[in-house]
Formats: structure tokens, sequence, C-alpha cells
């Protein structure tokens, strides 16, 4: 139960973190600095700066143990042991490498509780995403695809300005994993939201990323920073709604 409440924690934590000011529609949604980050004496994030543009993709790329995890966590506001400064305009979401729900609570009430949701907007939601039908039941009743797959509504369902994903298709099987991606892609479309990406799996940065920035090095910085035209899939308008996964 200890497990639950702190994952419960976190999710609460980043639907009502939000920005530094209300958003502006024509400028920057991120404005990142960090000096450094040492964790245990070791040295893990070096100096990078990172300035991200309202409605922009970007994938956060490098090697596993690089820091990706460590800098997103900085940008959620749940790292604090940095040297520099963060300023996020508007609100935050995040969806965790793991899905951390509720397990106690229905999914409806996953929605609902974390964002401030209406129900009826919440089964709507559900059903976007294949799980309609579905809105009493409990997450251990789901598959860990329709949980990631609740998991990133959930997101969705804040409104955020900022929406930041650590990982959320991993230890997904392939045809799993292109299935969330076009997910993704569907909802991303229909809501425009500023979104950072941790992965560690090139096609992934390809397919749904504007643009890519690689961290490399010991401590870590910013070795790479390009434009991927190649981003995005054509999606049908009915979009993917299966409840296979």
């Amino acid at each position: 139960m200890g497990h639950s409440f702190k994952a419960a924690a976190k999710v609460l934590h980043m639907v009502s973190n939000s920005g530094t000011k209300e958003p502006d529609p024509l400028g920057s949604v991120l404005d990142l600095h960090v000096a450094s980050l040492v964790f245990g004496g070791v040295p893990v994030l070096g100096e990078l700066s990172l300035t991200v543009k309202r409605c922009e993709t970007l994938a956060l790329v490098g090697p596993s143990g690089v820091g990706k995890t460590s800098l997103l966590r900085i940008i959620a506001g749940l790292e604090n042991g940095y040297r520099g400064r963060c300023k996020v305009s508007g609100l935050v979401a995040m969806v965790f490498q793991e899905p951390t729900l509720l397990p106690w609570r229905s999914l409806r009430d996953n929605i609902c509780i974390t964002t401030g949701t209406a129900p009826i907007d919440a089964d709507q939601a559900l059903a976007d995403v294949g799980l309609a039908g579905r809105e009493n039941d409990f997450p251990s009743q789901l598959s860990l695809g329709q949980q990631r797959r609740l998991s990133l509504v959930r997101a969705f369902a804040v409104k955020p300005d900022l929406l930041l994903m650590d990982e959320p298709f991993v230890s997904l099987d392939p045809e799993l994993v292109e299935e969330m991606m076009a997910l993704f892609a569907k909802l991303r479309a229909a809501h425009q939201v500023t979104t950072i990406l941790v992965t560690h799996v090139e096609d992934e940065a390809k397919k749904l990323a504007s643009r890519i920035v690689t961290l490399g090095g010991s401590p870590a910085k910013v070795t790479g920073d390009v434009q991927n035209k190649g981003a995005y899939f054509q999606l049908s308008a009915s979009g993917v709604t299966s409840s296979k996964s």
C-alpha cells in the first residue's frame, strides 16, 4: 500500500503543478538552464540549456543512464537538487515509466480525482482510447497496455501546456508499442500540446518528434539538436481505438 500511495502522490503533484505564469500563446513553454546536477558526489548533468517552443514535440535521447530522466524530473519540478533555473509557462502533466494509477479507485475516478475532469468527460476520454464501458473497472483488471492507455489519456485530460513522457512505451511488445505511438500521435494532433518525450529507441523519436535532442558524455550535455521533418503517422479519422492491448 505504501508504494501505491507514493505513486498516487506523484500523480497528484503533476496535475497540480503549474508554471511560473500564465501561458504565452506565442512564446516558449520551457526555458531551462542547468549548471550542474550531482548525485552522491558524482556529476550527472553538466552545463546545458534547453528552450522549447509552443506546440513542439521534442524527443530527448541518449544512452541508458546518461541523465535523461533526471533532466525530465528537473523540468517536472520533482528534482530540486540542481544548480540552474527552470521556467515553465503554464500547466505541466507527466506520464511516468510505470502507469502510477490509483489501484483502489475505478478507471473513471483515476481521471476525475487527479484532474478534476467531469465524469461524462472522463467517460469520453476512456472511449477515445478504447476503454469504453470499462469506467467502473479497476486498474488491476487491465492489461499493461490498457493501463498505459489510461495513464496517457489521464495526462491529456489535465489539458496541460507541457506534457512530459518518460519512456511511456517501455516493457510493451513491438506491436503494442506501434499501437501506443499511433494513439499518442492521434491525441497529440487533437490537443496540440507541447511535449517532451524521453526515449532510448531511435524509431520512437523519429516517428513522434518534430525535434530530437541528444544527451551524451559524463557529466551529460547536449550533443545534438536537430529538426525532424519525418514526424508523425498519417492517421485515419477513426484513429486507433482497439482495446486488445
